[in-house]
């Protein structure tokens, strides 16, 4: 059996998560995986319940926390540590930003024979001061040297890191996009858009638009809430927005629709809608018309993916591998700073939604394919078995 040891960031609800899972549970048989990872952070809901679903019992470390704390990471290494010495993994395999830092560091002085670190997003844009920035690029630089390979989950991200922020030689990295079990978004449809509209008593003829996230100031809600309220004063089309996820932002977000608009968007009947986390994704998204992502920065959004294989057309910003999930003709793109694209973009796909529809419905049968967890798996047993070789 080769061994490997799986460590992801947090065990919150997200993509990461099932990407995780799935790897952890259907990689051929020759691999025995251990899943570790940090606990969800108080402003977010647990993903527990999507590896407890396959069948696995992942550890979860109190320790591993998203911010930087100098004495709950150094206790959070020692744990790791300590489960390598147990478990004497062939392979670790880390996966987002504070995972790959610890757990690199903890797999490199234990002497692993093979690491592995999956970008599934990255922190160079957006998120923190200059300084700061160029601080986290210089220590990502020399933890991509403790590795063996580093994966990238689209071609656009691998050229970032290596051309754009220079985290490593373009050799050194390698493409291998997500992959989930996106048969639920395809069955049941009739019932599950049935189900959800008549919760949120949503008529036949408005027009569902949601936004599926957390909200964090690199989500940028307030761009998708001005696109929501310019197209409801120019389209002559009924329409009700869906704002599904939570976070740190949700006071400031409610506060700026009554500053700038009205206290009438957040009453009885609102035009904009705060679900919270709603975790039958599929659910949602069959009850849903239009899906919109309105990202400063992203890796490559799930809810995206989620929302093709659901027959859904997309409006999005222009960032990260965005670009290279989407189908054509399947939704329109605008840069991250151009606020009257975003806008105009939402307000077209209202406006012609039945051609919008039609145009995204051709996607389901190739991202179902490309974006399926066999085929993320396989890519994956390849890529452990040549660094085993290479490594022997």
């Amino acid at each position: 059996m080769t061994k490997v040891l799986r460590i992801v960031n947090r065990f919150n609800l997200g993509g990461i998560t099932y990407n995780v899972s799935y790897l952890s549970r259907f990689m051929p048989e020759k691999f025995e995986t251990l899943l570790i990872g940090g606990p969800e952070e108080k402003d977010e809901e647990s993903s527990l319940f999507i590896p407890h679903s396959l069948g696995l019992k992942p550890i979860v470390l109190q320790e591993l926390k998203r911010s930087i704390n100098p004495l709950q990471d150094y206790l959070a290494y020692r744990k790791i540590r300590k489960i390598i010495r147990e478990f004497r993994p062939d392979i670790v395999h880390t996966h987002a930003s504070k995972a790959g830092f610890i757990g690199r560091l903890a797999a490199k002085h234990s002497r692993v024979p093979v690491i592995v670190h999956t970008f599934h997003g990255h922190v160079f844009e957006g998120y923190f001061s200059p300084a700061l920035t160029l601080i986290i690029k210089t220590i990502e630089r020399r933890l991509a040297g403790y590795c063996h390979c580093i994966v990238a989950i689209s071609n656009e991200q691998k050229k970032q890191l290596s051309e754009k922020h220079r985290i490593c030689d373009a050799s050194k990295i390698k493409v291998i996009p997500l992959g989930f079990d996106l048969g639920r978004f395809t069955e049941n449809q009739k019932e599950k858009r049935k189900a959800f509209r008549t919760r949120f008593g949503l008529t036949q003829d408005e027009i569902a638009i949601g936004i599926i996230g957390r909200l964090a100031p690199i989500k940028n809600h307030r761009l998708f809430i001005d696109a929501v309220l310019y197209t409801a004063k120019h389209s002559s089309r009924k329409i009700k927005a869906f704002i599904i996820g939570d976070g740190k932002t949700k006071p400031e977000l409610e506060n700026y629709i009554r500053e700038k608009y009205s206290t009438e968007q957040l009453g009885q009947n609102p035009l904009i809608l705060f679900t919270g986390w709603i975790k039958e994704a599929d659910v949602a998204l069959a009850g849903l018309d239009l899906v919109c992502l309105s990202s400063k920065n992203e890796g490559t959004p799930v809810s995206l993916i989620e929302a093709q294989a659901a027959g859904k057309f997309i409006v999005s910003t222009k960032v990260g591998g965005i670009k290279d999930i989407l189908h054509a003709g399947c939704g329109l793109l605008s840069d991250a700073g151009d606020a009257a694209g975003f806008k105009t973009n939402v307000l077209f796909a209202v406006d012609n939604f039945e051609a919008c529809e039609k145009n995204a419905g051709k996607a389901q049968v190739e991202v179902l394919n490309k974006f399926s967890y066999t085929r993320l798996c396989s890519d994956m047993a390849a890529l452990y078995e040549s660094l085993l070789s290479v490594k022997n």
